[in-house]
């Protein structure tokens, strides 16, 4: 996972931008206080990090990938940047009043350990927000209908929900609330499901490099003809009866905010 994060760093920032309505959710649920400190948990090239740090806010960015950590420091140099793991963050005992998880939970080796640690470095009462989605909201990307290989192995990697929760009350995380997220159609952030109302975005190769089951998940062939098959869809207006076919109310994401007891 490192050595793959250290590819898609490059050039990561040119489509993964921190998305302003995605923040003010991350900052609401999260509800930080100006003389805490945070953590945010995996946090690439800390494109929200900063966002935090704007408002005036204490934060530590940790990631395992020395390419995404280097272009975080280009950006703020005023943020704590360090390698560890959600499973390893080298932070000490009740030392955090909150963390963020932005789409990293699947990145994690081991959810029960990765808790446990969390609520190690939380202080009592501390706040986890999770930004992530699951097995059961990805049955409805449309994506499967042309990348259906490489959704399969993506649902593999995310947690079910009730593991989430079932790793989270082991560790003494109360889960408080779940709050689906449907993408919008000007998102800034050009994750997975980016491109749900824009099927022309998978066209762009920077958008599919910085999509980590395009770059790692996914087989040159597939793509290739997923794309074909996509272009001639779009083409013919086929492409709004199969986005139709997809439409749930699960929402797309979920976020999961939970607090140490």
């Amino acid at each position: 996972m490192i050595a793959k994060y250290d590819t898609i760093g490059i050039d990561y920032n040119a489509t993964r931008k921190a998305d302003p309505y995605l923040f003010q959710q991350l900052l609401s649920h999260l509800n930080p206080q100006k003389e805490g400190i945070y953590l945010d948990i995996g946090c690439g090239t800390g494109n929200y990090t900063d966002e935090f740090q704007k408002m005036g806010y204490s934060f530590i960015g940790i990631d395992p990938s020395k390419e995404m950590l280097k272009q975080a420091r280009v950006r703020n140099q005023d943020i704590v940047w360090k390698m560890g793991t959600a499973e390893k963050t080298g932070l000490d005992e009740n030392s955090v009043d909150g963390v963020v998880a932005f789409l990293t939970l699947h990145h994690w080796t081991n959810i029960e350990n990765s808790f446990l640690e969390l609520a190690r470095i939380l202080k009592p009462n501390g706040q986890i927000v999770i930004f992530t989605s699951t097995p059961e909201q990805m049955e409805g990307y449309w994506l499967a209908q042309y990348f259906p290989k490489m959704l399969i192995a993506s649902k593999v990697k995310m947690p079910l929900l009730q593991n989430i929760e079932k790793a989270m009350k082991k560790a003494g995380i109360q889960l408080e609330k779940t709050t689906p997220y449907f993408v919008g159609r000007d998102l800034k952030d050009l994750f997975l499901y980016a491109g749900k109302h824009n099927p022309e975005l998978y066209f762009d190769k920077k958008v599919r490099h910085g999509i980590s089951s395009f770059n790692s998940l996914a087989n040159k062939e597939e793509v290739a003809n997923g794309l074909l098959a996509l272009k001639k869809d779009i083409s013919s207006g086929k492409i709004h009866e199969i986005i139709k076919s997809y439409e749930n109310t699960l929402g797309d994401y979920l976020y999961v905010t939970g607090r140490k007891k």
